[in-house]
C-alpha cells in the first residue's frame, strides 16, 4: 500500500471490532478467574481461614459476564442500541474495578468465615493476608471499560447482522382471495389471516 492510500474504512471498522471482542474475553477471563482465587487468608484461633474473590463480592463476576453478553448483543443491534450497549460495557468494567479494588481489602467476609469456623459470631481473623488477585480482577474491569470505550467510539462503523437473520415479514393476502388461495397460503406456511 503506497503512502496516499488510506485504509478502507470497513476493514478498520473490521480490526476495532476484533480488538473489542478481544478486550471482553480476555477481561471476563481475568475478572472469572480471580473472583474463584483466594483473595483474604488469616487464622481463627488455630484454624487457618480463607475466601475467594466470589466470597467477597459478587459483583466483579457479574459484570464480566454483563460484558460478555454485550460483546454478543452488539451484532444484533445497530445505531443508538449500539451506543447504548457501549454505555453499558463500560460502566460494567468500571463496576468491576471498583468493586475489585474495594474487595482487596476487605476482611468482613474472612470475619465471617472466622465467625462459622469457630461457631461464635462476632469472632474476628487473625493474621489476615491479602493476595493480589483482586488486582487481577481490578485489570479485568480496566480492559471490560476500555472495550465499551471501543464500543462507543467505533460501534457504528461495525458490520451487523444481516437481514436474514431478522424476523422474516409477511405479506397480508389480498382481500381478494378464493377460499383456495388461503389454504395455499396456509401450505406455504403463511398465516392468511395475519393483517
Amino acid at each position: 500500500m503506497s503512502a496516499d492510500q488510506t485504509p478502507a474504512p470497513a476493514s478498520s471498522g473490521r480490526r476495532t471490532l476484533g480488538v473489542m471482542l478481544l478486550l471482553t474475553v480476555l477481561s471476563a477471563v481475568l475478572v472469572l478467574t480471580a473472583a474463584g482465587r483466594t483473595w483474604a487468608e488469616g487464622r481463627a484461633g488455630t484454624l487457618g481461614v480463607s475466601v475467594t474473590g466470589g466470597r467477597i463480592s459478587e459483583v466483579p463476576g457479574g459484570l464480566a459476564l454483563v460484558g460478555l453478553a454485550a460483546a454478543v448483543a452488539v451484532f444484533a443491534v445497530r445505531g443508538a442500541g449500539r451506543l447504548a450497549v457501549g454505555a453499558l460495557t463500560l460502566l460494567a468494567g468500571i463496576g468491576v474495578a471498583v468493586a475489585s479494588a474495594a474487595g482487596a481489602g476487605d476482611t468482613a467476609a474472612l470475619d465471617a468465615e472466622a465467625s462459622r469456623k469457630l461457631a461464635l459470631t462476632g469472632s474476628a481473623a487473625t493474621e489476615v493476608a491479602h493476595s493480589g488477585w483482586p488486582w487481577v480482577a481490578l485489570v479485568g474491569g480496566v480492559l471490560l471499560a476500555l472495550a465499551g470505550l471501543l464500543t462507543l467510539r467505533y460501534g457504528r462503523r461495525w458490520p451487523a447482522m444481516g437481514s436474514r437473520y431478522e424476523a422474516p415479514t409477511r405479506k397480508a393476502p389480498a382481500k381478494s382471495e378464493t377460499p383456495g388461495d388461503l389454504w395455499k397460503a396456509l401450505d406455504r406456511g403463511e398465516d392468511p389471516t395475519a393483517v
